[in-house]
């Protein structure tokens, strides 16, 4: 009997403590504003053309989904990429419409727009914009970065010359 009641009374005790437990505070807020800040941040690197700086805003096993290639992962692939981007005779700048954080704080995502301005190879400017879509997440010190980047064209596709 005393052993009965004895298991009964230890269940009681994990169960109602189980119970009195805190759940972990709602960071969602504080996070989105985070994100929202290593984005803008972000874009101020590659309009300044800063290879080093925009490139650090990566994990270093993101994943790079440029338009019209095919997908760059890890940090040296991504450099390549953008390295033929940022130039004196390209601007390149995006703007976050969009922002939502996992209820876990683990991941976010941001949605939005692009511009970019470059000379042709005859000096000519030509403009581009469109989309994109990053993945964020949080990383072991809290700061957040990139772990999937995409982005497309909202212009036609160039017509095939036959």
């Amino acid at each position: 009997m005393i052993r009965v009641f004895g298991c009964g009374a230890v269940a009681l005790v994990l169960l109602t403590s189980g119970c009195g437990q805190q759940s972990a505070p709602d960071t969602r807020a504080s996070d989105e504003s985070a994100v929202r800040d290593a984005d803008t941040q972000w874009s101020k690197a590659a309009m300044a053309n800063d290879l080093d700086g925009t490139v650090s805003y990566y994990t270093d096993d993101a994943s790079l989904l440029p338009p019209n290639a095919p997908i760059a992962t890890g940090k040296q692939a991504i450099r390549a990429v953008w390295s033929s981007m940022l130039n004196p005779d390209v601007t390149v700048s995006w703007q976050v419409n969009k922002a939502d954080v996992a209820r876990s704080g683990e991941l976010a995502y941001v949605m939005g727009t692009y511009q970019i301005a470059a000379k042709n190879p005859q000096g000519k400017p030509q403009e581009d914009h469109g989309k994109m879509v990053e993945v964020w997440k949080k990383q072991a010190d809290g700061k957040w970065k990139t772990v999937a980047d995409i982005f497309n064209s909202d212009l036609p596709a160039p017509q095939a010359s036959r």
